[in-house]
Parts: C-alpha cells; sequence; structure tokens
C-alpha cells in the first residue's frame, strides 16, 4: 500500500480500469486482489481528508470486491448491515470521483442511501435491519418482480441483535435463495459482548486441526489447494459444532474462511451462487482497520476518525474548549454510583459513545453492555428496577426510537424507575438524519409518568444527573446534546432540581425567549441582537418538558407582548406541550403573539451541526427573527456586523 497524504493520491492503475462493478468481470482474480489493495489505498487517502468510518471499511475490502466480481450488481441486490463499512462499495460503484465528498454538506453519505445510487437498493445507519431487508427482496424475486440475488452482509456485532434472529428465523422458514455474510471481526464501536460473540469465536479459536489445515494448504498449487479446503471443511465439520445454530435455523452453512484472502473468497462465492437453492450463511474472519498499521494498533481500530495524517495515523481533532456533554455524564454518573450501591448503568454495545465505560472501569460488575439490543436494554432496565436497583439506561436518541414499546409497555406503563441517559439529542453533524436525536423530547413527553429534563448546558447536565438518581417516583429521562458543553463555570457537586421547575437567566419586557435544551447559549445571542434593536428580551430556561412549569410560563404569558418557544426536537413536543396548556388556561385569547420553533417536519442532509441547524432554521439569527417577526418589526436582519 502506497503512503499518502491528503495532497498526495495513491498510484492505482487497477482502479483507474473500474467505472462500475461490470469492469471486475474481465479482471483476473490476480487483479482482483490487486484491485483490492488499490481500493484500501483509495480508502485510507480519502478518509484522511474527509474523517469517517475508516476502521471497519477496511475491513470488508476484499468482501466489496469480491461480492461485486461475482454477482451482478445492481440487478442483484447488495445490502450492507448499518452501512458504515460501505466506503469500498462506494468506490467502486460508480462513486470514486466524489468520495472525498464522504459526510460532507451536500457530499455522499457515510451510510447507504437509496436515493444516492442505484447500487444502494436499500438505505441503513443502524443495525440488524439487512437480513430482514434482503430476505424481502428475494421473496419480491420469487414473486416475479424484476430483481436477481439477494446478498446481506452483517457483522457480528449487528448480528447479535433479535432483528437478526427473526430475519434468519422467517429466512429459514421461507426457503428462498438467500446470501449472508457474516462479517466477523469481533469488533463493534467496543468489542462484541455475549453469547453470541462466544459462539463465533468458538466456531475457529484455538482449533489446532483448522490451523494445521490452512498451512497445509497454503503450501498446495492452486487445483489441489482447492480440493484440500473442501475436504478440510467436511472434516472440521464433523470436528466441531461449526455452524450447527445456522444450520438449526434452515441455513447452509459455510465457514469459517479467511475474508482476506481473494482466492478463497472468489472460490466460496462463486460456489455458493451456482449451488444455493435456499438460504446460505458465509462466514468470514476479517480485522477492522486491516492495511493500516495505526488502525490495526488502535483500540478501536479507528471505528470513527477526524480528518488524519496518513504516515502517522495522527488524527487532527480540534482541543475542546469545555467538556463534552458524554465526559459530564460519564464523570457524574460514576461520582453517584460511589455514594450509592444501587446504580448500575446499562447500555447497548456503546459504553465509550455512551460515555458508561468511566462507571465500567470502577465498579464493572455495576455496569451491563448488553450489545446492540435496545430492545432488551430496556425491559432488562425495567427488571433491575423492579428488582430494587436504579438503573441508568445509557442509549444515543436515534437508537433509542428502536426500544419505544418497551419504554411504553414495560418502563411508563408499570410505573418504574429506570433513568434514560440520551445522547445525541438533536442534529449530530456528518452521520446527518438517521443518527438525528429528533423525535425523543415528542414520544417522550406524552407517555404517562415520565419525567423529561433536557440539559441546557454542561453543568445543568450534571444537576440533572443527580436529580435522576435521587428521583425513585417513577421513570425519568435526561437529554443531551453531542460534543462539547458551551464553557459554563462547572459546580464540584450537582444540586437535585426542583421537579417541574424551570428558571430565568436574563429579565426583559417585551419578548419571552423559553429555551428547552441545548439551543440555551443560542437564545441567549438572540436576546443580544435584539436588545441591540430596542427589544427588552427575556431568556428562560424550561429544563423540563415534563413536567411543565406552569407557573413560568403563564409568567412569561402574562408579562409578555410574546412567548418564543425553542427546542432542538421535532413539532408535537415541548412547544405543543406549552400551547396546550395556554390554550386550556384561555391565554391564548388575549392577543399574546406566540411562536414555536422546532426542528423543521423533513429529514436533514448531512452537514455541520452549524450548517444543519442554518437549514432547520434555528440559529440565533433566527431565533431573534421569530420574534421580531412576531412584534411585527419590519427588517429581520438581525445579525451582527
Amino acid at each position: 500500500m502506497t503512503a499518502t497524504t491528503p495532497t498526495t493520491r495513491p498510484h492505482t492503475p487497477t482502479l483507474d480500469r473500474v467505472a462500475s462493478p461490470a469492469d471486475l468481470k474481465s479482471f483476473s482474480d490476480g487483479e482482483l486482489a490487486r484491485l483490492a489493495d488499490e481500493v484500501r489505498a483509495e480508502v485510507i487517502s480519502a478518509v484522511s481528508e474527509t474523517g469517517g468510518h475508516l476502521g471497519s471499511s477496511l475491513g470488508v475490502v476484499e468482501l466489496a470486491t469480491a461480492i461485486h466480481a461475482v454477482f451482478n450488481t445492481p440487478h442483484d441486490k447488495l445490502v450492507w448491515d448499518v452501512g458504515h463499512q460501505c466506503y469500498p462499495h462506494k468506490i467502486l460503484t460508480g462513486r470514486r470521483d466524489r468520495i472525498r465528498t464522504l459526510r460532507q454538506g451536500g457530499g455522499l453519505s457515510g451510510f447507504t442511501k437509496r436515493a444516492e445510487s442505484e447500487y444502494d437498493p436499500f438505505g441503513a445507519a443502524h443495525s440488524s435491519t439487512s437480513i430482514s431487508a434482503a430476505l424481502g427482496f428475494a421473496k419480491a424475486r420469487d414473486l416475479g418482480q424484476p430483481t436477481g440475488d439477494a446478498i446481506a452482509v452483517i457483522g457480528d456485532g449487528s448480528i447479535s441483535a433479535g432483528m437478526a434472529y427473526e430475519a434468519m428465523n422467517c429466512a429459514g422458514h421461507e426457503n428462498s435463495r438467500l446470501f449472508v455474510i457474516l462479517n466477523d471481526n469481533e469488533m463493534s464501536i467496543d468489542p462484541p459482548v455475549g453469547a453470541m460473540s462466544n459462539y463465533l469465536s468458538g466456531l475457529y479459536a484455538d482449533n489446532p486441526l483448522i490451523k494445521m489445515a490452512e498451512g497445509f494448504e497454503a503450501a498446495l498449487p492452486g487445483p489441489l489447494r482447492d480440493h484440500a479446503r473442501r475436504a478440510r471443511q467436511m472434516v472440521v465439520g464433523a470436528d466441531q459444532t461449526g455452524g450447527t445454530l445456522f444450520e438449526e435455523l434452515g441455513f447452509s452453512y459455510i465457514g469459517p474462511v479467511d475474508g482476506h484472502n481473494m482466492a478463497h473468497l472468489l472460490s466460496i462465492l462463486r460456489h455458493a451462487k451456482a449451488r444455493a437453492d435456499g438460504p446460505v450463511l458465509i462466514h468470514a474472519l476479517t480485522v477492522k482497520g486491516k492495511g493500516y498499521a495505526p488502525a490495526e494498533a488502535s483500540n478501536d481500530c479507528y471505528h470513527g476518525v477526524a480528518k488524519f495524517d496518513v504516515p502517522t495515523g495522527t488524527q487532527k481533532k480540534s482541543r475542546p474548549n469545555a467538556p463534552s456533554y458524554t465526559k459530564v455524564f460519564g464523570e457524574t454518573l460514576t461520582d453517584a454510583a460511589a455514594r450509592d450501591g444501587r446504580i448500575v448503568a446499562v447500555t447497548a454495545a456503546m459504553p465509550s459513545g455512551t460515555g458508561t465505560k468511566i462507571l465500567q472501569d470502577r465498579f464493572p460488575a455495576r455496569h451491563f453492555d448488553v450489545g446492540i439490543a435496545e430492545q432488551h436494554a430496556v425491559t432488562f432496565s425495567a427488571g433491575l428496577a423492579a428488582g430494587g436497583l436504579k438503573p441508568f439506561c445509557a442509549i444515543y436518541s436515534t437508537f433509542l426510537q428502536r426500544g419505544y414499546d418497551q419504554i411504553v409497555h414495560d418502563v411508563a406503563l408499570q410505573n418504574l424507575p429506570v433513568r434514560f441517559c440520551i445522547d445525541r439529542a438533536g442534529l449530530v453533524g456528518a452521520d446527518g438524519a438517521t443518527h438525528a436525536g429528533a423525535f425523543d423530547i415528542a414520544y417522550l413527553s406524552n407517555l404517562p409518568n415520565m419525567m423529561v429534563m433536557a440539559a441546557g448546558d454542561e453543568a445543568e447536565l450534571k444537576h440533572m444527573i443527580t436529580t435522576a438518581a435521587a428521583y425513585d417516583a417513577g421513570p425519568c429521562a435526561v437529554r443531551y446534546p453531542r460534543g462539547e458543553g458551551v464553557g459554563v463555570e462547572m459546580p464540584e457537586h450537582g444540586e437535585v432540581l426542583e421537579i417541574g421547575k424551570g428558571r430565568v437567566l436574563r429579565e426583559g419586557s417585551t419578548v419571552a425567549l423559553l429555551s428547552l435544551g441545548g439551543h440555551l447559549s443560542e437564545c441567549l445571542d438572540a436576546a443580544i441582537r435584539l436588545e441591540a434593536r430596542g427589544i427588552s428580551t427575556t431568556v428562560a430556561d424550561a429544563r423540563f418538558a415534563k413536567p411543565l412549569d406552569t407557573d413560568l410560563i403563564e409568567r412569561l404569558a402574562a408579562e409578555h407582548d410574546a412567548l418564543i418557544t425553542v427546542e432542538t426536537g421535532a413539532t408535537g413536543g415541548f412547544g405543543a406541550h406549552v400551547l396546550h396548556h395556554l390554550a386550556g388556561r384561555g391565554l391564548l385569547d388575549h392577543g399574546l403573539r406566540i411562536r414555536t420553533m422546532t426542528l423543521p417536519d423533513r429529514f436533514i442532509d448531512q452537514d455541520s451541526p452549524a450548517g444543519m441547524y442554518a437549514d432547520a432554521g434555528l440559529t440565533a439569527d433566527d431565533i431573534a427573527a421569530t420574534a421580531l417577526n412576531a412584534m411585527g418589526v419590519a427588517n429581520l436582519d438581525v445579525r451582527r456586523a
């Protein structure tokens, strides 16, 4: 692999001959192996300029190349689970000229996306959907639709989720021709956990027969090597349980196979394609970060990286001016756990991403990583609460959507004191619409028994985690944004907040800005703009979406000409509850000018967080302009010089 920098592109004579996967049909197996090397160099070069999911993409270079060489995409439908490993796939499917726009505003998505290419037949970004979708394509073919084979590529972390089992159970029953490729790299974002991970490891770990046979095969000439490989698979299959679990579900099991050996992959895929008459699972062993030494040596295998220097792997991350919300959460929770032995943490495969690893390192017996299984995480937390513990269930807003029925049925209905800690609330930047935390205010605030808080800054998050630890009356949630805090002074210890009571940060008389959550600083900036126009402005932090601070809301409505609510969530959330309350009290009948500012009723494509909020109309300028419009003031340009 040629070392590259952002200004020096790799030498790729084989890749330069590829305009679409059809070009791979004329390549020899040796040329396909060279192509994979060049694709890997191109991925490294591109991601060094854009940032993104590097390690997972490097791990599937050979798989992506072999699949496109053997199958006939886009007629055959290739579905990537999660989709964060799809950069080699995008390079091979006519998008190489845009690969350096990955995750940028107006650029290529970091995941598969139907609107982007016919080679992305099914969009993804959440895990464990691929087998279900691929089975849907297979049944559509069986029922006469003009589509070919269906191939799902799913990771060892994703296959631990319940939806994957449901899909395999159905696929075995339907017995349709379907190809599932298990990309087993023993690594999700954090190391995978659970019985499935142990089972997969047991299929190949420390098996001397496999190691001896593979060493023998490698020394043989090509034709004999293929015969020896097939014999080895039959012998090993008799020696151990092999793919028994998958076979019991109705799949023909092939593997484990070396996911970086192009000759083996091509042989197995060709054989499976020629012979399969039902569902087939091919178990491929891969290395996350393969072929790039800094990634292979990193604990997270460079799962998600900023821009970086290719020769050294040094990432070009900005130095934070304030602690991240995630770090504040993890440290505050761990401090609370040191004082209260009933506090435990639950996360769904993301101890590092959610910050619970801080508690895990100090109190490992009180930390539960349940794998990519948000539904189970919620009900497991409910059971912990029913058993007398204080579970903090830490899941990103976008992923918590997957456990909504469990929140309703297993938590809220039974009024169990589960504490939901909702990271990545609001718009999140380069991951785009699939990861936006847009809906949690609305889908939690309408539930009986649920208490919902939203942190306006990092100090408020500390207070809210402390409040949640002390709250045993029922379930509660605290939401907070991605990234750094706003730089406020941090208290040594959190305070227990009065439930359902907000705070006023700035007093005025004409316009009231009532903020919930992460846009409090934008409201304060908007107030400065309005004051410059002679508009006396109050800024209040609601703190609670439920229960509402009705005294504060009624005072703001009575003492101001205009009331503007601001939230980083979808319509139907905080602003809707404020309107509902005011209408019920008849306080909208006396000329109050009220506006609710929410995320628009559409999905917003990736960009920087600032760019996404500008697209959403939720900047400080937008807030000030909305207030002026409510007051009937002309000339809405309130931007600072």
